[in-house]
């Protein structure tokens, strides 16, 4: 008998033909993904421009908290908002400067702030706790004399309290060296150069009040990058399921049986 071969082809017609991993199904989920990514990452972004403002602090006065050359990241608000210990941007014409200055909110309106106490701060006869300062610095601050804040005005302070041009270097004014609190535009919430992250929140003026509350900084952050990945994660599927597919259809499609 003569050898007999058969050949089995797959139909040309009237079947399915295998497409890329997770098919129609998966491209859509993939679309998805970019287009829901493309929304978090630009909305963080415009609502990061919105809310915030960047600043290089230029001076060394607020140091070890922000460094000279330091970039931040500051908080648009009004003067209402701003509470004991938060560290501002305003801007004072009346202390002879045409740039933003940063400190630090020590007293607020009503309150009487005076140094020092035991080599410390004191705010309505409480000695305030500053652990931001400096190292070994307590004993290299001035004195200066009881001051009793004005309603709707603010007395600031450097961290690096020895030659801060802040409110003790305008003690002879009128308004005693205070701050309208309608000059005050933003708030710091990070050091984002170098990456120093988030401010410590000033917990030693907490028996005086309520402290701020840290701004959406985190949350704008997590938008941005949650929407990064599934941008990449959506335009990353095609390429993977072609090449996932492609290693499919390299396998053989024909199978030959010989008999006698």
């Amino acid at each position: 008998m003569g050898g007999e071969s058969t050949t089995r082809t797959a139909p040309h017609g009237g079947g399915t033909t295998a497409g890329p991993v997770g098919g129609r199904t998966g491209q859509r989920l993939s679309g998805l993904a970019m287009a829901l990514g493309l929304v978090l990452f630009l909305g963080g972004f415009a609502w990061g421009a919105v809310v915030y403002r960047p600043y290089t602090v230029p001076t060394s006065s607020m140091s070890p908290t922000i460094n000279a050359g330091a970039r931040v990241l500051a908080q648009r608000i009004d003067g209402g908002e701003v509470r004991r210990g938060d560290v501002v941007v305003f801007h004072d014409k009346s202390w002879v400067t045409n740039a933003d200055v940063v400190k630090r909110v020590v007293a607020v309106g009503g309150d009487t702030v005076a140094c020092c106490t035991n080599g410390k701060l004191t705010v309505n006869g409480k000695q305030i706790d500053e652990p931001y300062l400096p190292e070994g610095s307590l004993a290299e601050i001035t004195d200066f004399p009881t001051v009793k804040v004005p309603a709707g005005r603010l007395f600031l302070l450097g961290d690096e309290r020895q030659g801060s041009l802040d409110s003790t270097a305008h003690l002879s004014d009128a308004a005693q060296g205070t701050v309208a609190r309608g000059a005050v535009s933003a708030r710091v919430d990070a050091v984002v150069y170098p990456m120093d992250g988030m401010l410590k929140r000033p917990t030693g003026f907490q028996a005086l009040g309520t402290l701020s509350q840290p701004g959406p900084l985190r949350l704008i952050l997590t938008l941005i990058v949650v929407g990064a990945v599934l941008v990449l994660g959506g335009g990353a599927y095609g390429p993977i399921a072609k090449r996932a597919s492609g290693r499919r259809g390299a396998r053989p499609a024909t199978g030959a049986a010989g008999g006698r």
